[in-house]
């Protein structure tokens, strides 16, 4: 296959495809996802693996493994090619240990911290590359306006 520049689509022999599986959070993301907008819940799949980030009480990590596009309690929406990586299960597997600490499910907000963050900080250390911007735009906005309050 021949490739151009940094092509997602080129992979080198042994590297295996990392996908961000995006889902509906609400039915109103029919309507608001063509505006652009949207509140989505968001998991890297690698390895025949999903994994995600959520909210629970506990001091211990709120990452989580799961079938890919299976994430309860949401509407799978679409799959995307992030890039690909060359490390092995347990070396993913290792990643999520390091990560783990920093995404407590006492730690998840809304706004700073919250599944698309986890993603995105994963796919930066799988593949290099982030996840496409609108996933987590209204929680940019809502910084923006947060910190707009507060200024």
């Amino acid at each position: 296959m021949l490739c151009r520049g940094n092509s997602i689509k080129c992979r080198k022999e042994g590297s295996v495809p990392v996908y961000l599986n995006v889902y509906d959070l609400t039915s109103m993301n029919g309507y608001a996802y063509w505006l652009g907008l949207g509140v989505y819940h968001s998991g890297v799949q690698v390895h025949g693996v999903e994994y995600a980030f959520g909210c629970h009480e506990q001091e211990t990590t709120g990452i989580f493994e799961g079938e890919p596009k299976q994430c309860e309690g949401f509407t799978f929406r679409k799959q995307i090619l992030i890039g690909w990586t060359e490390k092995n299960l347990n070396e993913v597997r290792g990643i999520m240990e390091e990560l783990a600490e920093d995404y407590k499910g006492v730690s998840y907000n809304l706004i700073t911290k919250n599944c698309n963050h986890f993603c995105n900080d994963v796919c930066v250390r799988l593949t290099g590359k982030s996840i496409p911007s609108w996933i987590n735009r209204l929680a940019r906005i809502g910084m923006s306006t947060s910190y707009n309050t507060i200024v």
